[in-house]
C-alpha cells in the first residue's frame, strides 16, 4: 500500500513537476546566523522585501498556522532549443516562456486539491515566491539537492535548471533525508563569473551580479560592470552554464515553456531597435514582462555601449 508520502509524489509527476521532496516543518536554526548576518551585512542590495519578517523565514509553522510538513516541488525548464548567442543579446532560460509563477501555482493547486479530496489534508497553501520562505533551504531539506558554490539548488543527477514551488500542509508523513553537497573542490562557476560576483564559495554579492542589475535593480547600472554582462541582457545562467552536474540536464516538457518562434530570429540590431509594440508581441505573460520595455532597453543599451 502506497504511502501518503509517495500518494503525493507520484501526484506531482503526473502533474509535470519533476522531483518532489518531503520534510518535516521546523524552524531552520542553523540558518538562523547566516540568514541575519546576511541582512546585516546588506547582501542582499535592493531586495529589502528579504527583511521583512525574518523570522517566518526562518520557521514555516508562523507562515501557516499548523504547518506539520513542507513538500518541494521542482520544475525542469531547460530548453528543447537555446537561442542563438552568435550576434545576438542574451536572456535568461527561465525566461523563454510563460511565466513560471503562473505555471507552478496552477500545478500546485490542482496537488492541494488532491491532498484535501484524497488523502485528508485540512491545511495547505501554495507559495512561488510569494511568501518569507527559504525556498533553497527547504528544497535541500527535502532531499531535492544541495545549495552550490553558485548559490542554486543543484541536484546531483539533473543539474540546477529548475524553479522552485513550497508547499505546506497539516499532513504528518514520511519524510526525506536532507540532500548533501557534492561541489567538492570543483570552482568552475566562481572563476566563470565575469563581474567577480561570487566573492567566494557560496556567497554572493548582488552588488556585481548580472542577474541583479538586470531583473531587480531600477536604479542605473553601475559603470563599473561595463564590458563584463557577455551580451547578457534578461539575468545571467553562466554560473550554471559551466556546472558539471549540468551535463546531465535534459530538456523540458512542459508546453508552457516554449518559446515565442520569433525570439530565435532576433539579432543584436533588432534588440536595440526594439518597439514597444513588439516587446509586447515577444513578451506578454513572460518573465520579461515583469521589468517592463524601458527597463529592458536600459539593459539593451547599458550592454550595447549606447546612450
Amino acid at each position: 500500500m502506497e504511502t501518503t508520502s509517495e500518494k503525493i509524489k507520484k501526484k506531482s509527476l503526473e502533474l509535470g513537476f519533476s522531483k518532489c521532496g518531503i520534510s518535516k516543518a521546523e524552524a531552520l536554526e542553523e540558518e538562523r546566523p547566516v540568514f541575519l548576518d546576511y541582512l546585516t551585512k546588506k547582501r542582499n542590495a535592493g531586495l529589502h522585501y528579504l527583511e521583512r519578517e525574518p523570522e517566518k523565514r526562518i520557521d514555516p509553522r508562523l507562515v501557516m498556522e499548523g504547518t506539520q510538513s513542507v513538500v518541494a516541488l521542482l520544475m525542469n525548464y531547460y530548453p528543447n532549443s537555446i537561442f542563438p548567442e552568435k550576434d545576438n543579446y542574451i536572456i535568461a532560460k527561465y525566461a523563454y516562456g510563460k511565466d513560471y509563477h503562473t505555471v507552478l501555482m496552477e500545478k500546485m493547486k490542482e496537488l492541494g486539491d488532491y491532498m484535501k479530496e484524497e488523502l485528508g489534508a485540512t491545511k495547505v497553501r501554495e507559495f512561488v515566491d510569494s511568501a518569507p520562505l527559504l525556498e533553497k533551504k527547504w528544497a535541500q531539506r527535502c532531499g531535492l539537492g544541495w545549495i552550490g558554490k553558485n548559490t542554486l539548488l543543484i541536484n546531483k543527477s539533473s543539474g540546477s535548471f529548475f524553479v522552485i514551488g513550497i508547499l505546506l500542509t497539516d499532513l504528518v508523513m514520511d519524510y526525506d533525508l536532507t540532500g548533501n553537497n557534492h561541489c567538492r573542490t570543483c570552482d568552475k562557476c566562481l572563476k566563470a563569473c565575469p563581474t567577480g560576483a561570487l566573492i567566494e564559495p557560496y556567497k554572493l554579492d548582488p552588488h556585481r551580479c548580472i542577474a541583479y542589475h538586470t531583473l531587480s535593480n531600477k536604479e542605473d547600472i553601475p559603470e563599473m560592470l561595463k564590458d563584463r554582462f557577455n551580451d547578457r541582457i534578461y539575468g545571467c545562467d553562466i554560473c550554471q552554464d559551466v556546472c558539471p552536474f549540468n551535463a546531465f540536464a535534459i530538456p523540458n516538457s512542459v508546453q508552457e515553456f516554449s518559446a515565442r518562434p520569433a525570439l530565435y530570429k532576433m539579432h543584436k540590431s533588432d534588440w536595440v531597435n526594439l518597439k514597444k509594440e513588439t516587446f509586447v508581441e515577444l513578451f506578454k505573460g513572460t518573465p520579461v514582462d515583469h521589468i517592463g520595455y524601458d527597463r529592458l532597453m536600459r539593459n539593451i543599451m547599458f550592454v550595447s555601449n549606447r546612450d
